[in-house]
């Protein structure tokens, strides 16, 4: 992956982000940091 790719990357998650705190509120994020934190035990568990 070069850093452009990267770089676009990086910026699409944070505008999906900031459009989602705008317009849901930041409850979502909780759940998928929750979520997110036990998909990486997981992975780390097949590892």
């Amino acid at each position: 992956m070069t850093n452009s790719i990267a770089l676009v990357l990086a910026l699409l998650i944070l505008g999906a982000i900031a459009a989602d705190v705008m317009l849901y509120g930041t409850e979502h994020l909780i759940f998928l940091g929750k979520k997110f934190a036990e998909l990486l035990e997981w992975i780390a568990f097949w590892r």
